[in-house]
């Protein structure tokens, strides 16, 4: 499905809004985090159109976000260079996502440093086996996903793939960056003892690029359990480009049920 469709409803003001094309993109009975994300990060680009590019963001996944919701947005502060804007989302009258967004003019660069490419590169996104979506009506099948690890099954607690929108629609780069960034599930189902269900709890990352962009819609994810124990799993969360340039770097916490 095309996530313009998910936004087009969103006005760029205060108040209840109402997204019908929502349940294309559920996970269970929320929008999975990329999605919720979006949503936030359009309302307040929307209601304030002057900001400068995303720097980073602090998501909160408070509750379940469904179809309607109320839309908020303020400025926390605007300096000279950087605004912080909060947004927040309410569904059925309860907050349901809470997000500090980063907005920051460039400036002449004091440090300069790269990032390192991926260790164990997988090679073209052509090369990767392809992975069928699941059966059931879920929110990944909006993807094309292929194999970007040998590993398969228990182990070693990080999950990496290929992924593309099968329609991107006419999203903007930051957009697109945004809503892709939390898609795979976390590491840690790697290293459960038996099966269960996952929740993020947030989303907290750096955009490294504020020009994100990539070859034929591919991005190398990867999640990966930097520690899980007590029903709570850490991730650190990666996102490469095709040609293995980083443009997202993030961490979350999920909660580990079952």
């Amino acid at each position: 499905m095309n996530p313009s469709n998910l936004i087009e409803p969103i006005p760029g003001k205060d108040g209840m809004v109402h997204l019908p094309d929502a349940e294309n993109w559920m996970q269970g009975r929320t929008l999975y985090g990329g999605a919720s994300a979006l949503v936030a990060y359009t309302h307040a680009t929307r209601s304030l159109p002057d900001l400068p590019p995303l720097r980073a963001a602090q998501i909160g996944f408070v509750a379940p976000v469904g179809t309607d919701l109320d839309m908020r947005t303020a400025i926390v502060r605007e300096g000279r260079n950087v605004t912080q804007v909060r947004t927040e989302l309410f569904s059925e009258g309860k907050l349901a996502l809470t997000a500090l967004f980063l907005f920051g003019a460039a400036r002449e660069p004091n440090a300069v440093h790269p990032s390192d490419a991926p260790a164990d590169w997988p090679g073209p996104p052509e090369d990767g086996e392809p992975v069928a979506p699941p059966a059931q009506k879920h929110f990944i099948g909006n993807y094309e996903l292929r194999r970007a690890q040998d590993h398969q099954g228990p182990g070693y607690p990080e999950v990496r793939r290929w992924i593309r929108l099968r329609d991107a629609g006419d999203l903007d780069p930051m957009s697109h960056l945004v809503l892709v960034g939390d898609t795979l599930p976390p590491g840690a189902m790697r290293a459960m003892q038996r099966q269960g269900p996952l929740s993020s709890i947030n989303w907290s990352f750096n955009v490294l690029d504020t020009e994100p962009a990539t070859r034929d819609g591919w991005w190398l994810a990867a999640n990966t359990s930097q520690h899980a124990d007590a029903g709570y799993s850490s991730e650190r969360l990666r996102l490469w480009n095709a040609d293995g340039r980083l443009m997202l770097d993030g961490m979350q916490a999920v909660a580990i049920f079952g």
